[in-house]
Order: C-alpha cells, then sequence, then structure tokens
C-alpha cells in the first residue's frame, strides 16, 4: 500500500509540473519579433541553392512566403518586384519562398515556378522550400506573409511580421504600407512602430 501510495504522489507532482511547465518553443510557434533567425539553403529557380549568408553586403532581408496558384499572391507580385527594385539597392533585397506542398498544389510546382518569374519578371530569387521546414520555422501561416529582418551582430533579427500593405485589391487604393515603413525606419536607424499585422492569403498547402 506504501509503495503504491508513493507511485500516486509521484504521478500527481507530474501533472502538476507539466501544468505549470511553460511550452518551449517548437518548430510551428515559429520567430517573433525580436528572434533571430536561423540560416537556411534552399534552391532557387535558376538550380542555385540560395542562403542569407550569401548577401554578404545586406543590411537585412524583406522575406516573402508566396506561390503561383494563391489569388493574394497573384495580385501582390507587382508590389514585391517595386519592393526589391527600391530596396535591393539599399540593402534589403527581397527573397520569395514557395512553401506549399507540391502534391497538394501542382501549380506551385518548381517548373511552374520558373515559368510564373519569367512571365512576371521577378527581379528576386524565388526559392522552393520543398522539404517545407523553412516556412514552419518561421511561422508563416498564409500566402503572402512578410517577415522583415534587420542583420546585426547577433544575427538576423526579425522586426516586422504580417502582411505588405492595408489593400490587397488595389495597390492605388493603400493608405498604410507595412513593409515600407518598416523597412524605411530600419534604414533610418529607428524602431519599427507598426511591429505586426495580420497576413492576409491563402493558408499554406502542408
Amino acid at each position: 500500500m506504501k509503495h503504491m501510495k508513493n507511485i500516486s504522489i509521484v504521478l500527481i507532482m507530474m501533472l502538476l509540473l507539466s501544468a505549470f511547465m511553460v511550452p518551449t518553443k517548437g518548430a510551428n510557434d515559429g520567430y517573433k519579433i525580436g528572434d533571430v533567425v536561423s540560416d537556411f539553403k534552399l534552391k532557387n529557380i535558376d538550380g542555385n541553392m540560395v542562403s542569407l549568408a550569401d548577401y554578404k553586403e545586406a543590411k537585412g532581408f524583406i522575406i516573402t512566403f508566396t506561390c503561383n496558384t494563391c489569388p493574394y499572391a497573384v495580385m501582390y507580385e507587382d508590389r514585391l518586384i517595386a519592393l526589391d527594385k527600391t530596396y535591393a539597392p539599399k540593402g534589403y533585397p527581397v527573397i520569395a519562398i514557395m512553401p506549399n506542398n507540391t502534391s497538394l498544389s501542382p501549380g506551385d510546382s518548381f517548373e511552374a515556378m520558373n515559368e510564373r518569374a519569367k512571365t512576371k519578371g521577378f527581379t528576386f530569387p524565388y526559392l522552393i522550400d520543398k522539404e517545407q521546414t523553412v516556412y514552419s520555422k518561421f511561422g508563416a501561416k498564409r500566402t503572402p506573409h512578410m517577415f522583415v529582418l534587420q542583420k546585426t551582430d547577433k544575427g538576423n533579427v526579425v522586426k516586422y511580421i504580417g502582411a505588405i500593405d492595408d489593400n490587397y485589391k488595389d495597390a492605388s487604393a493603400v493608405n498604410t504600407k507595412y513593409v515600407e515603413n518598416a523597412v524605411n525606419a530600419l534604414l533610418n536607424g529607428k524602431e519599427v512602430e507598426q511591429k505586426e499585422t495580420k497576413a492576409i492569403g491563402c493558408t499554406i498547402k502542408a
């Protein structure tokens, strides 16, 4: 009986401990503002492997998780090209990552990515997250989903997460350009005022 009682006490203590333990950050939790991003190496449409470390002169990055098939992502393509043309020369290049499972979304195949990039004239790398490990590390949920990173002594730090701007339907009707505002603040040595917004788009096909 005493042995059984001891086991019961141990079980109760374990249950109490598990109830009060703070869960450790898992892959699906994703990065938060202020987190340092782990580098990755993904295949670009030109067949070359691309990582953040390749950009020796970069001051930071505009990371977008996007795809060919989501209407929201398609509506933002021209704005992504414009962001890259404006900010890549200033040290903040766009890096696009396609996170969808191509078995579930054949229109996002590597070949289709190539065609789309050529048709639109993408000026930035368009990488495939074939193993779907990078998007889950970032915690991306939608296409498009934006992450602005700043290169520091600690590494590439997350400074903004969310949408590109506040009007996916009409670029001419945008009131607030979240990504532009974030990058401009960083370029001017200031704190990003609006650090997070809700990403609007299609769910990632996993």
